[in-house]
């Protein structure tokens, strides 16, 4: 399968899974949910999906932490467009949550979702030492050591006196964007019981790669497709690998990053072909 075919396969797969665990979730916060966790490339489940392939695992199995990640990714969303956080009102293009509803039913409906994707990761279906390890490394990629650190470093940064440098961005990135990368391209070889080392060197370069692409779509992409508001960075005169570097050694250090990302899967052969073009696409998209 092309990996146009397996990310929307894995995209297609992953939705209907979600859309049936949240089909009878009440009330507001049960719609709020359900809104939330609708659209998007899925990039995250795809990478839990095709690791899982390289490694044998039941794509039966492999769902439950493709639609982990996903619940965690869409309570992150939803947090970060809120006042307090980025003030977002538009996301994969429709109104974000604590627009459409209040900021209330916001919070409750990203905490309901990341309590959904501990459920999924701890799915009775997994063996016990799995769904164990699963869910202990999802809470510390998603907690105060990966996702929330570089969230408040990045909120952090807005009222710095002296803006970020280069390494001080990178370490920020590889809270807020990378670490849920990581964890779901090492989910395949942490269900094997394989080395998962190759994966996170992947993973590490393909996190950094991807925000250094969304860092250009925000200064030359379309709002149109992007489903969300452009250029905020520069307009609160935050530093970004953009800004610190220029649009085209941005560009240059995305595509190298890439390739590293790339050549970390070698142990895989051809196996490993989807995760590559993943790498590439991570850089080309514009959205």
């Amino acid at each position: 399968m092309t990996f146009d075919a397996a990310l929307a396969a894995a995209a297609d797969e992953v939705g209907l899974g979600l859309e049936k665990l949240l089909r009878d979730m009440p009330g507001e916060v049960g719609a709020a949910m359900r809104h939330a966790a609708t659209g998007g490339k899925r990039l995250r489940a795809f990478l839990v999906l095709e690791s899982a392939r390289l490694h044998g695992i039941d794509p039966a199995q492999a769902l439950w932490p493709a639609m982990a990640i996903e619940a965690m990714h869409a309570y992150s969303l939803v947090h970060d467009d809120l006042p307090a956080m980025d003030d977002d009102d538009l996301r994969r293009g429709q109104p974000t949550v604590h627009v459409k509803w209040d900021e209330a039913t916001a919070i409750l409906a990203g905490d309901a979702l990341q309590a959904l994707a501990f459920e999924c990761a701890a799915h009775p279906s997994l063996a016990p030492e799995t769904r164990a390890d699963l869910t202990l490394t999802l809470a510390r990629a998603a907690g105060a050591r990966g996702m929330v650190l570089g969230q408040a470093m990045d909120i952090a940064a807005e009222t710095a006196e002296t803006p970020l440098t280069i390494d001080q961005i990178t370490a920020l990135q590889a809270g807020k964007t990378g670490a849920l990368f990581e964890w779901s391209a090492m989910a395949g070889a942490r269900m094997a019981g394989a080395d998962p080392e190759p994966l996170r060197q992947y993973a590490q370069a393909f996190g950094l790669a991807f925000q250094i692409a969304d860092d250009i779509l925000d200064v030359e992409g379309d709002e149109a497709r992007t489903g969300k508001r452009l250029q905020k960075d520069g307009a609160a005169g935050k530093a970004t690998f953009v800004s610190l570097l220029g649009l085209e050694p941005a560009r240059a250090r995305a595509a190298e990053l890439s390739e590293t990302a790339c050549a970390a899967l070698a142990p895989y052969g051809t196996k490993a072909e989807n995760l590559r073009e993943a790498a590439r696409f991570a850089i080309s998209r514009r959205s």
